[in-house]
């Protein structure tokens, strides 16, 4: 053992240090989709809570019009949505702030349990506003709801904005639980 020490004392090179465990992710590219993910709630919120417009009716009996306003929270689906789009933006933002520093296993582990469940209540809040702008776009014959979107032209492009929207927030929530798997695996190897 001691001329193995002194061998390599000698030639004047040290021992090769041992390789680092993997990190087992990528901070740059979470931060940049969690930093997206914000942007695009935020921008989901924003175009959600303006959709509001006023439409004057003329009603012949009373020889008048009357003034019929849509609003997003006249629909518990729109409300629903805009809740989680809340919920999203907040957890967005905190998680963007915590990503500056390096994961640990349990911290992977709990972010990829949190953006599955957030990725859940993305798609279930954009579901559930893309059947009310579907039934404003297109209206249903079948149970005699009229279309509104021939009318109410502004309110229905913010709201069908914000369901894509939301959409994209779904698809980043699903691509940020990936990599967080992934990170877990490369990790656990």
């Amino acid at each position: 053992m001691a001329t193995v020490d002194a061998t390599t004392a000698e030639s004047g090179k040290a021992a090769a240090p041992a390789p680092p465990a993997p990190a087992g992710g990528f901070p740059g590219a979470e931060l940049a989709l969690r930093a997206l993910l914000f942007a695009v709630t935020l921008a989901a919120l924003v175009v959600l809570a303006t959709a509001k417009q006023t439409v004057l009716f003329p009603v012949p009996v009373l020889r008048a019009v009357m003034p019929m306003e849509a609003k997003f929270n006249h629909s518990p689906a729109l409300i629903y949505l805009l809740v989680a789009l809340c919920a999203t933006c907040l957890y967005s933002l905190l998680t963007a702030l915590g990503s500056l520093r390096p994961p640990t296993a349990r911290t992977l582990f709990i972010l990829l349990l949190l953006d599955v469940f957030y990725a859940a209540v993305m798609a279930s809040a954009t579901g559930s506003g893309g059947g009310v702008a579907w039934i404003g776009l297109k209206g249903n014959s079948h149970t005699r709801w009229n279309k509104i979107c021939d009318a109410y032209g502004k309110f229905c492009r913010h709201i069908g904005s914000s369901v894509f929207l939301a959409l994209v927030a779904s698809v980043l929530l699903v691509l940020l639980a990936v990599l967080n798997a992934y990170s877990l695996y490369r990790r656990s190897r």
